[in-house]
């Protein structure tokens, strides 16, 4: 099969996953069943896996799922992003199922609250950036169609982020051009903001209180 046919046919998978997901989509319209929620979820799943096959094809830019070891509270992760010349660390609020809860009560996270905090050290980061867009913004990502959604963690693929800085520090008398090869653009998506990076990799390690202890515990890090 030659180039120009594969893409083709990736093509047109592409668009039979984005007509099945919008038939699943429209069965949720109704009172629907729990098999029926599920096949839309296949169904956005399968859409997602055809976005990532047609652009790594192309060579593009695509957002590929990572296996990250905790997910973050959905409702307020309250993440925290520290940084200065030598480290990078994020924290967040790590997700915490009540198997009590019944749906009618909301429980309110703010920084003194005790929960399960992340702490994430990037290591070997280039760059880290914290805000826009939020999950109402999500789709105007760039990558949006290309693999990523909201509430994931994800590498991407044909960074043109790594390729920008590597072009901005070719011109450093000691430049070494292989070292961008092995940096990873790291995605994390919150509720109120999207996290970013450029790094080798990361560590995490997760301890018990608030928000803001383990931000006074953080600050002593970055000095120590």
């Amino acid at each position: 099969m030659t180039h120009d046919a594969a893409i083709e046919e990736l093509e047109a998978a592409l668009a039979a996953a984005q007509r099945q997901l919008e038939e699943a989509g429209r069965a949720l319209i109704a009172p629907h069943s729990s098999r029926q929620r599920e096949a839309y979820l296949a169904a956005d799943e399968a859409l997602l896996s055809a976005e990532r096959a047609l652009a790594a094809a192309r060579g593009e830019a695509h957002a590929a799922p990572i296996a990250f070891p905790v997910r973050w509270s959905t409702g307020a992760p309250l993440p925290h992003l520290l940084q200065n010349d030598h480290r990078t660390l994020l924290l967040f609020v790590v997700e915490d199922v009540d198997p009590d809860w019944d749906g009618s009560w909301v429980r309110v996270v703010g920084p003194a609250t005790e929960a399960e905090i992340a702490l994430v050290e990037f290591e070997g980061c280039a760059s880290a950036k914290l805000g826009m867009p939020n999950d109402e913004a999500f789709r105007g990502h760039p990558l949006i169609g290309r693999g990523l959604h909201a509430y994931g963690a994800f590498k991407v693929v044909h960074s043109a982020w790594i390729a920008e800085l590597a072009a901005i520090n070719s011109v450093h008398p000691m430049d070494r051009p292989e070292t961008w090869s092995r940096l990873t653009h790291f995605i994390l998506g919150f509720h109120d903001s999207t996290f970013e990076c450029v790094a080798r990799d990361f560590r995490l390690e997760t301890r018990r209180g608030s928000i803001a202890d383990a931000l006074a515990q953080a600050c002593r890090r970055m000095v120590g």
